[in-house]
């Protein structure tokens, strides 16, 4: 496999949520290989922290490093952003939309912790592909626009409704997003579903110090994602050190099979298809 011309010397990554976790990971990745990288967050404190590191790492020093404390849920914000990186790089030719919460949106919980949940891990995606892929079109180079799912987007477990909503959504967001650059005339820029497995970050550690033994690293998910965006893949599904991509593609052909064989709805987690589902899991 060929690296993928985006991901060169001197390119552009721009990175939302990139002051920690799977983004600090990608921010890491890209400005090893010499690429000027910009970071956008809300937290002060972590960018700071985020761009000493990647200064020091990357062969061009802080010259190659951008930082920028933004709320994805504000177009103008991303507007802003996008000028500020053009004016400091001359353009983008990496686009990570991968700034997420999770603030435990119940069914029936407060509608601002809904409404915050939605504004980031969904409107961030709208907002921050539609500022930057204009511009990333026009430029006529190859191009990247990654958007970060997750598998609670395509099998939607009970318990967090709000983030499997705006998951799922995200998901029908970058498929239409593909097919529309794909039938794009000169367009070079390809779009992909990044589905991370168990990932040990700031957002799913909830309060454990140590990384579990059956979760990947940051690191690790994006050695994953570069290998399978040199591949071709749209859908990038990480397995994790619990779950292989056999078992992962069971759960979503069961989740599928709601569908089709008229269950009811999550049968995978109902009483009466216990047996059934555990059966059809072993056959992966």
């Amino acid at each position: 496999m060929m690296p993928h011309p985006a991901i060169a010397k001197d390119n552009v990554a721009v990175i939302t949520g990139g002051a920690s976790g799977i983004g600090l990971a990608a921010a890491a990745h890209f400005a090893a290989l010499g690429m000027k990288v910009c970071i956008a967050d809300i937290g002060a404190d972590n960018l700071k922290a985020a761009e000493a590191r990647l200064s020091s790492a990357a062969p061009g020093g802080a010259a190659s490093i951008m930082a920028a404390k933004v709320d994805v849920s504000s177009r103008d914000e991303l507007v802003a952003l996008e000028a500020a990186v053009q004016q400091r790089f001359g353009g983008t030719d990496i686009l990570m939309n991968n700034a997420g919460i999770s603030p435990g949106a119940k069914m029936f919980g407060p509608l601002e912790n809904w409404q915050r949940l939605l504004a980031v891990n969904l409107w961030g995606v709208i907002h921050g592909t539609q500022v930057f892929a204009p511009h990333m079109i026009e430029r006529g180079r190859p191009g990247l626009i990654i958007n970060t799912g997750s598998k609670q987007g395509i099998t939607t477990p009970p318990g967090e409704p709000a983030y499997n909503v705006s998951k799922a959504a995200v998901k029908a967001f970058t498929e239409a997003l593909q097919h529309e650059l794909r039938n794009t005339e000169g367009c070079k820029i390809t779009a992909h579903l990044l589905i991370p497995g168990h990932v040990f970050t700031g957002l799913t550690a909830r309060g454990r110090t140590e990384k579990p033994p059956g979760a990947w690293t940051g690191e690790q998910t994006v050695d994953f994602m570069i290998k399978s965006i040199e591949a071709g893949d749209f859908y990038i599904l990480c397995p994790d050190n619990d779950v292989p991509r056999s078992l992962d593609e069971r759960r979503m052909l069961w989740a599928i099979g709601d569908i089709v064989e008229n269950r009811p709805a999550l049968s995978r987690w109902h009483p009466d298809y216990a047996e059934a589902f555990a059966a059809f899991a072993k056959k992966g």
